[in-house]
């Protein structure tokens, strides 16, 4: 049956996520297993040029991965008429220019969030991407993820009854980098290159909430820089302008509240990263990365408070883990193969500009709901 080969330019992937992510466990892994399969027996299969700053980086790169073409110069590659697909994993800053002139030479356009540092900006490439007729995605991995898929099909079946509420906790302690280097790039922590909890994470919030629970209505937020020195890749100290912690009450539709907390100055004392509890008048579900373990109605035990003697339950034992019943691959890999599937289909993507910039409208709602300390209505 007939295979169908796109070669991809793929901008700032000798960063950590562009890399291992992106390019190692998505790309290569379905240029190295023969592409991606589709119903009818088609096989869509993919190259990738890289694109970058250093040139040392992506050479060695190239050479480590059997990479035949890398460049410095992403004009160079964007005037390559096989190059119909350009990636995006770069710092946020440098992620709009490089995106417009993506548009303007007619490349179909798929980008790590947030798309932009502002709404405005955002709207600007969803009306150029609009405009240039081109097909656009943006990065919503945490969807994929094995828990959180595990979740969704809790939901979906209404395992919950009617939601009440979602507490999410996020987070981990990044390094300061004076005495252990530390595990996340000193550019997340400087306002003017990009970072930000709120800017960073309130994207995948707002993509989380409103594909699992309903759209986000109102936010009232408090942005935090609990550490306000850092040191660099190189060792010296830089004063952090960024915020690296955001705590945050969500209201969606149909009256679900949401508290999320975000935090690069916590240490962690919960099984993942990541965990959302979604408590229900029928059950209740804690999901994290991989696991989902769950406590229906007719399971749960009735705790009765007394300060003066230690409760003799141990209320972990009492929920029950989801078995892995389904087979999940890695959450980056998926989302790349249903945008190159609905890219040869000439398909719009599910999760397009339009989402990454509901994803800046919430960032930038709580940005001010900081600043003014009240709550801020998102509407419709």
């Amino acid at each position: 049956m007939p295979t169908r080969s796109y070669t991809v330019i793929m901008n700032g992937v000798t960063g950590r996520m562009g890399y291992r992510q992106h390019l190692l466990r998505s790309i290569l892994a379905l240029r190295d297993e023969g592409g991606v399969a589709l119903p009818n027996g088609d096989r869509i299969t993919v190259e990738p040029v890289l694109v970058g700053r250093n040139s040392e980086k992506l050479a060695r790169m190239a050479q480590d991965h059997g990479i035949e073409r890398y460049t410095t110069d992403l004009d160079e590659a964007l005037a390559d008429p096989e190059a119909t697909i350009y990636f995006d994993a770069q710092v946020t800053s440098e992620r709009v220019k490089s995106i417009l002139k993506a548009v303007q030479a007619g490349k179909h356009i798929y980008t790590e969030k947030p798309i932009a540092e502002s709404v405005a900006e955002g709207e600007e490439l969803a009306r150029a991407a609009a405009s240039a007729g081109v097909i656009n995605g943006v990065v919503h991995d945490k969807l994929y993820l094995p828990g959180l898929l595990k979740l969704k099909r809790l939901i979906d079946s209404g395992f919950f009854g009617r939601i009440l509420s979602v507490r999410g906790e996020f987070g981990y302690w990044v390094f300061e980098g004076d005495l252990i280097p530390a595990q996340r790039p000193s550019w997340n922590y400087r306002a003017e290159d990009g970072g930000g909890m709120v800017l960073d994470m309130f994207c995948h919030w707002n993509y989380v909430l409103e594909n699992l629970f309903g759209s986000v209505q109102s936010v009232l937020a408090k942005a935090v820089t609990h550490i306000d020195q850092r040191w660099d890749e190189q060792g010296k100290p830089y004063q952090a302008t960024a915020d690296d912690a955001a705590y945050a009450i969500f209201e969606l539709d149909g009256g679900i509240i949401a508290q999320v907390n975000s935090s690069w100055a916590v240490r962690v004392d919960r099984k993942e990263l990541v965990e959302f509890q979604v408590d229900g008048t029928e059950g209740s579900a804690v999901a994290g990365l991989f696991g989902c373990r769950v406590q229906h109605r007719t399971q749960t035990p009735k705790p009765v408070w007394n300060p003066d003697e230690p409760t003799d339950q141990d209320f972990r034992s009492q929920w029950h883990q989801i078995p892995d019943n389904d087979e999940f691959g890695n959450g980056f890999r998926a989302q790349w193969e249903e945008f190159l599937i609905n890219v040869d289909a000439g398909q719009p993507h599910r999760y397009d500009f339009a989402a990454g910039v509901r994803g800046l409208r919430l960032a930038d709602a709580g940005y001010a709901s900081s600043r003014e300390g009240r709550r801020i209505e998102l509407g419709s």
